[in-house]
């Protein structure tokens, strides 16, 4: 797998990629606490579908730069997208797929510049909207503990390796490799900096006008249903979002009524909140035959 870097939206980003340059760009973009090492089981299928597959360390995320603006807001997220669809040298057959953090900035992005997007997929977080009828359940609230927590000045000093190794395996309580993912983790978010950073998204969340001026347009997006259709992916053992909160009666309904249309949304049986990492071939599977229709 190749690694590289290139200058976006302000922020310098470190990535990796897979696949012909000439290739669609397929970008695929991480969450918390996560890395971009994430995609290495979805790159190589994308590669081999002839897709030039980048995934990206999110801003803050070493080796990515902390940005100067100190924005994390939704906004701040898909303007990072689109900007990196430019830099890369993205075209109108480009698909752009998010898990966690990297799912809103999809939605973000997708909703504002549709036309750079052919196919959109995402994984674990669903539409704001849902996201948000979700949050409140007595259930869900427990899970968002650390949401609470990083409002606090006690969030950089509860965060380390311990914290995050928690992290996963409440939520993907059946995934095997679980410290081999926090090496990676822990590898990007190694100073103080990068820390407040991967803190700051969740500041963000209640503090979304910070910064509007410069992004405001992207984060009125980030709020919207767009045009291109989404296929949505969930963990039926997510211990972060709980597939009993996302789809209460079990189906996709609650979902799809905040997608456009045309959209697809399933939960995928034996997997946690890194679906992805836990059935790979599954969730490859269904992404690979969502880009080919």
């Amino acid at each position: 797998m190749e690694t590289g870097a290139v200058k976006a939206n302000g922020v310098e980003f470190g990535y990796l990629a897979e696949g012909p340059p000439d290739g669609p760009l397929a970008l695929c973009l991480h969450g918390f606490p996560d890395s971009a090492h994430t995609w290495r089981h979805l790159m190589p299928e994308l590669a081999a579908d002839g897709y030039r597959a980048v995934a990206p360390f999110m801003r803050g995320y070493a080796p990515t730069g902390v940005p100067e603006d100190g924005a994390y807001q939704g906004g701040a997220l898909a303007a990072d997208a689109v900007a990196l669809h430019e830099a890369l040298g993205g075209r109108d057959d480009a698909v752009i797929i998010g898990h966690d953090w990297g799912a809103l900035a999809t939605y973000g992005a997708a909703a504002f510049a549709p036309e750079r997007w052919h196919r959109v997929v995402t994984l674990a977080v669903p539409p704001v909207a849902v996201m948000l009828s979700a949050f409140f359940t007595y259930d869900q609230l427990k899970r968002s503990f650390y949401i609470f927590l990083f409002q606090t000045p006690l969030a950089e000093a509860a965060f380390g390796r311990a914290f995050v190794e928690g992290l996963w395996r409440d939520w993907s309580p059946g995934y095997q490799d679980v410290d081999g993912e926090v090496e990676r983790v822990m590898d990007c978010l190694a100073t103080p900096e990068n820390v407040a950073a991967a803190i700051g998204y969740y500041r963000a969340m209640f503090d979304p006008d910070r910064h509007a001026p410069r992004y405001a347009a992207e984060q009125a997006a980030a709020g919207k249903v767009g045009e291109r259709p989404v296929l949505y992916l969930h963990g039926q053992d997510d211990g972060c979002l709980g597939a009993d909160a996302v789809m209460p009666d079990g189906g996709p309904a609650g979902v799809l009524a905040h997608l456009p249309p045309g959209s697809a949304a399933e939960s995928i049986a034996d997997a946690g909140h890194f679906l992805h990492l836990e059935r790979p071939d599954v969730v490859a599977a269904r992404i690979r035959a969502w880009l080919r229709a």
